[in-house]
């Protein structure tokens, strides 16, 4: 018997997908360093007003920077900018959109990012985009798996680079990982979480406290090594946040009618047949709990680019209007699942000049969930105003 083309073990353990083959890694493998040149559509070819405020509303994020133009005109830039994590809408080659390796499953898994200027409103943005490299590992979530880099480079029509920088999947046999798999066995022995109003008030009143440094300078003199930033909440985790990330970002696969057609005859490993026999894409891991466990992990699961965003969200937010975030690196550590909630913390780290003389705070950043879990670690570095 098959399945989508892959042979189905009729003993124990069934197989449904496909597996990772040499001949598929040679053939992945042998594109290492070339171009791109038939990337697929991004969300967003342009930083436009409403581009940019659906994304900030999509990782909750309600910095009037991004989403006011009145208050934008008299701040820095002189206009609405875009958040740094707005690259993701502008490349889904960095949001996870991964080739070669058919029926073989992508998890998002982490980003090292570099902005060189900031992305103001009007701005149209090309991108360049290569296959950096596959590192083999051995995981506890699915035994082997292939890490697959890419790098992205993102620059506006004169030609000036605006950011760059790499991200990464891991790819994963999803029989391995639901049959043998031990990572989220704690997890998945767990209860459905199950909220009371005491539970909620303390993340309501995380919310409450939430503080945009906005318009007021946050000066590198201000600053000391150990310097605790304020937590910020995201969730609980619903499928409705979910789709309000999709909605300002894009997803990789979300598709309709005629266009969901042509997507699925041009790739057809993406297509799952879902519990009506329809084929549907792998994406909907993310608000459809039967694929999210039938890929091994406990539950429907937020998008790794919409965690990254999260963290760097904590960052401008404590930065204020005249910091600029040049580096971020995040590591997707632990799936949150509907109904987690987490808690993002950071502490600076260190404190130095550039080498254009420029002075910089050092921020080490962790996620974890109301179990404790770690969910994501991030570094960032934000350029700072100086009283001198």
């Amino acid at each position: 018997m098959t399945r989508q083309g892959v042979d189905i073990d009729s003993g124990e353990g069934e197989r449904r997908y496909a597996t990772i083959t040499k001949g598929a890694l040679d053939r992945l493998r042998s594109l290492i360093g070339v171009p791109i040149a038939d990337t697929v559509e991004p969300w967003c070819y342009e930083a436009t007003r409403d581009n940019i405020r659906h994304y900030a509303h999509g990782i909750g994020d309600d910095n009037p920077l991004w989403c006011d133009p009145d208050y934008a005109a008299s701040a820095r830039y002189g206009s609405v900018v875009a958040p740094p994590s707005f690259v993701f809408a502008l490349s889904r080659i960095l949001s996870g959109y991964v080739g070669g390796l058919p029926g073989i499953h992508a998890m998002w898994a982490g980003a090292d990012l570099t902005w060189h200027h900031p992305i103001v409103r009007g701005t149209a943005v090309r991108t360049e985009a290569q296959l950096k490299d596959l590192v083999e590992h051995e995981t506890s979530f699915a035994g082997r798996s292939i890490q697959q880099i890419y790098h992205v480079d993102f620059f506006d029509t004169a030609g000036q680079l605006l950011a760059g920088g790499d991200s990464w999947c891991f790819r994963t046999e999803r029989d391995t990982a639901r049959e043998l798999g031990t990572k989220y066995e704690a997890a998945k022995a767990r209860p459905p979480m199950r909220y009371t109003d005491e539970d909620l008030q303390r993340i309501f009143a995380m919310y409450e406290s939430e503080a945009v440094r906005g318009a007021e300078p946050r000066y590198i003199e201000d600053v000391a090594v150990g310097d605790e930033l304020p937590a910020m909440a995201k969730g609980p985790m619903t499928v409705t946040g979910f789709i309000a990330y999709a909605q300002g970002w894009g997803g990789l696969y979300i598709r309709a009618n005629k266009l969901a057609y042509k997507q699925l005859r041009k790739h057809s490993g993406l297509g799952i047949p879902n519990g009506f026999g329809i084929p549907d894409v792998p994406e909907r891991v993310h608000w459809e709990n039967d694929l999210a466990t039938d890929v091994g992990t406990p539950a429907a699961y937020d998008y790794g680019p919409e965690r990254c965003s999260w963290l760097t969200h904590h960052l401008t937010n404590w930065m204020g209007d005249d910091g600029f975030l040049t580096r971020h690196q995040c590591q997707i550590r632990h799936h949150n699942v509907v109904g987690d909630w987490i808690s993002i913390t950071g502490r600076v780290t260190e404190k130095g000049v550039d080498e254009l003389g420029r002075a910089y705070a050092e921020i080490e950043q962790e996620a974890r969930n109301q179990h404790g879990d770690l969910s994501a670690r991030g570094t960032g570095r934000v350029r700072l105003p100086s009283v001198n």
